[in-house]
């Protein structure tokens, strides 16, 4: 096994250094995030840092690299205060890796891509189209992490579409079954299959398959 100490890593090449520190995490969730500015251009951008903070309220965050450069995302959701939240999947991996791309405001990377933004309920923000899950979220707060300048932006679900062959009889979203896909390092897509889920474990019980 191949060993990294602190100083080894500090000393590599940067592109070496980012793919290795990315990736050895391990597979993340591979999503859109749909944003529309004041003057209406949309923004879609590819994150692989959302993870579930709470679920009543239902509370998701994400991180935001250092503001120091354009952040499209960033600066839409804080001015209109809404943001989607959609789950790539293997027919779109292509134009949704296209989306980390960084255009000018005034470009929407829907125009660059094969994506389709698409509105629904009156909310203000896109959400893209075909999605197999899409989360309507609404901006809560801020919080800059010192150590290297990101911000981890908390947002809560105000609605929530899901395929309706997706959803098992408990509630389970199936992603499998629609191909969602998901984020090694920066730019490595899989496409995993669920195949075994366990109960709810207590002390002392034999693990079992649902």
């Amino acid at each position: 096994m191949k060993y990294f100490s602190e100083t080894d890593i500090k000393n590599l090449d940067h592109i070496y250094k980012i793919n290795l520190i990315n990736s050895c995490s391990g597979y993340k969730s591979a999503n859109l995030i749909g944003s529309v500015s004041e003057d209406g251009v949309q923004n879609v951008a590819v994150f692989s840092s959302i993870t579930h903070i709470g679920s009543s309220p239902a509370i998701f965050g994400f991180f935001l690299r250092p503001t120091t450069v354009i952040r499209n995302t960033y600066d839409n959701l804080k001015t209109t205060g809404v943001y989607t939240i959609n789950h790539i999947y293997e027919g779109i991996k292509e134009d949704a890796h296209h989306t980390s791309a960084k255009y000018d405001s005034d470009i929407s990377e829907f125009d660059m891509t094969n994506l389709k933004a698409e509105f629904k309920d009156d909310f203000k923000a896109p959400f893209v189209k075909g999605a197999p899950v899409q989360l309507a979220m609404e901006f809560l707060e801020e919080y800059p992490i010192k150590a290297n300048n990101t911000i981890l932006v908390i947002g809560k679900v105000i609605g929530l579409y899901v395929d309706n062959e997706l959803i098992e009889d408990d509630g389970f979203i199936n992603l499998s079954k629609a191909g969602v896909a998901a984020i090694n390092g920066l730019d490595g897509y899989a496409v995993p299959q669920n195949n075994e889920r366990f109960g709810y474990q207590r002390p002392k019980e034999i693990t079992e398959s649902l």
